[in-house]
């Protein structure tokens, strides 16, 4: 196995690969590239080949398609690979994105028991509440995470997408190694709260969409037609005109990337690695090629002059969600 730079879970949590690998796009949410499982699963196998070892999925992902995928690709993983998964938020419609959330005791347990078994394994090394259940004390689903925590089928729980008092209120219920949100150089909110929360309290921020759904590559040219099940098409941020005013972002990347000798994904990762030791970004791909571009952002440094320059970009033109 390769070396990439470590980084610690959660205050006393194991040391985890600098950079992981989101893995939703192999089964949901962006369909313009086909979906291809032995594609996908030779890309999560040479992850682990060139030293990934923190994997995230969800049931969510195409209604337990991604678990199955990510369980037969990491059968035989080492045993310092982590695989995390999330719970209480369901897909309704397949394949288009529509969601429920369902943080009840007896739903969260239900939910752990099928990824168990989707996953093909005896525990979760991290699992997360997808979304917190407005119709749900945040308390009560977390005393319940609590308990499979104590039955050993999970060893940590995370929390995704949540407020600095969701977030507190679930620490005080069980102890939260990560939470986990959308952050990058066209979502920067979550330094404005979160992020500085996980800091002092001890809870690893695991960053995904750090490429931005694909654009601040530069791949995604502003003309681009999305298929109707992919994500983007309805999305504001990638509506034309607000995909014309967002190259401003691309541009300054690029500017930054060539100076370094390096690609814009690479510059998206290392500015999201430069916001903390804390932040664990989980760049997502099925395509080796991109696999393994990504990774180097992992060793690149971004010095003062770069990271004044990224500081300065444009905020991103539409929403995030529809």
């Amino acid at each position: 196995m390769s070396e990439l730079p470590q980084r610690r879970l959660g205050a006393d949590g194991p040391s985890v690969s600098a950079v992981g690998l989101g893995c939703m796009s192999a089964s949901w949410c962006y369909f313009l590239d086909p979906q291809e499982d032995s594609v996908s699963e030779r890309t999560l196998q040479r992850a682990v080949e060139l030293g990934v070892t923190h994997f995230d999925t969800a049931m969510l992902y195409g209604r337990g398609h991604n678990e199955k995928l990510v369980g037969r690709a990491l059968r035989n993983r080492p045993p310092e690979v982590l695989i995390a998964s999330k719970c209480g938020l369901q897909n309704r419609g397949f394949p288009r994105r529509k969601t429920s959330r369902d943080g009840r005791p007896e739903s969260v347990r239900r939910h752990c028991d099928g990824s168990l078994a989707r996953l093909g394994i005896e525990y979760l090394d991290l699992y997360y509440l997808h979304r917190v259940d407005p119709e749900v004390p945040v308390e009560e689903t977390f005393g319940e995470l609590g308990q499979l925590v104590a039955e050993g089928k999970v060893r940590r729980l995370g929390i995704s997408e949540c407020t600095v008092e969701e977030i507190a209120r679930a620490h005080a219920t069980h102890p939260v190694s990560a939470l986990q949100s959308e952050f990058s150089l066209w979502t920067r909110e979550p330094l404005n709260d979160v992020i500085p929360w996980c800091a002092v309290n001890g809870v690893s921020f695991v960053a995904f969409g750090v490429l931005g759904r694909g654009f601040l590559t530069g791949a995604l040219p502003a003309g681009q037609k999305f298929p109707d099940k992919d994500f983007r098409a309805r999305n504001p941020r990638f509506q034309p005109d607000a995909m014309r005013a967002n190259l401003a972002i691309v541009d300054g990347l690029r500017r930054v990337a060539e100076r370094l000798g390096a690609t814009p994904a690479q510059v998206c990762v290392a500015w999201v690695l430069a916001q903390g030791e804390h932040l664990l970004p989980i760049p997502g791909t099925k395509r080796t090629a991109c696999l393994e571009e990504n990774l180097g952002g992992a060793t690149l440094a971004l010095d003062a002059e770069a990271l004044a320059e990224l500081d300065a970009l444009p905020p991103a033109v539409g929403a995030r969600y529809p």
